[in-house]
């Protein structure tokens, strides 16, 4: 492929791309990367979340995630910092009755102590603390992120061989939780 077909593809590719919130539909089927993972975090969460149960989503996105879940509303909230996502849940999550609140996982979220039987968090920024102060007693936190290895490829391809940074201050968390 020349450089003009190369860029006509990628235009093509950005003309069907409707990221919207974080629907990553239009690359369905090409790439897989969490079909590689020894675990299933959505089964995970389903396997411990009764209906019962208040669930929070930290950096929910657009709530698409959440929304799959299909946790009674009543009792599900989620918070989203990104500004075009944080419209996207006032339009989608607000009228269906989920708690939605405008606030970064990194922070201290605008809810009340103790209210959650369950806290998620897919691959956004979470604040030990917080994510304490919120849940119940007995309460839950289940998180997935996203490791310094992944698409290594990628980030060689576009910026060469570099080292992976350590991530200190997820290993103080994980500490601190233990």
């Amino acid at each position: 492929m020349n450089e003009q077909e190369l860029l006509n593809a990628w235009k093509a590719e950005e003309r069907a791309a409707h990221i919207h919130g974080w629907d990553f539909s239009h690359i369905a089927g090409r790439y897989t990367e969490e079909t590689d993972l020894p675990w299933d975090y959505r089964q995970i969460i389903l396997d411990r979340l009764m209906p019962e149960r208040k669930l929070l989503d930290v950096d929910t996105g657009g709530g698409e995630f959440l929304l799959s879940l299909r946790h009674p509303y009543k009792n599900t909230s989620a918070a989203e910092a990104y500004p075009p996502n944080a419209e996207l849940c006032d339009e989608t999550l607000r009228p269906l009755g989920i708690d939605f609140r405008a606030g970064d996982g990194k922070d201290t979220l605008p809810f009340d102590d103790a209210v959650f039987d369950m806290v998620i968090n897919r691959h956004g920024d979470f604040n030990v603390p917080d994510i304490r102060r919120m849940l119940k007693c007995g309460g839950i936190f289940i998180t997935e992120q996203v490791g310094a290895e992944n698409d290594r490829e990628l980030v060689a391809l576009l910026l060469g061989e570099t080292p992976l940074p350590f991530p200190e201050q997820y290993l103080d968390a994980a500490q601190e939780i233990l």
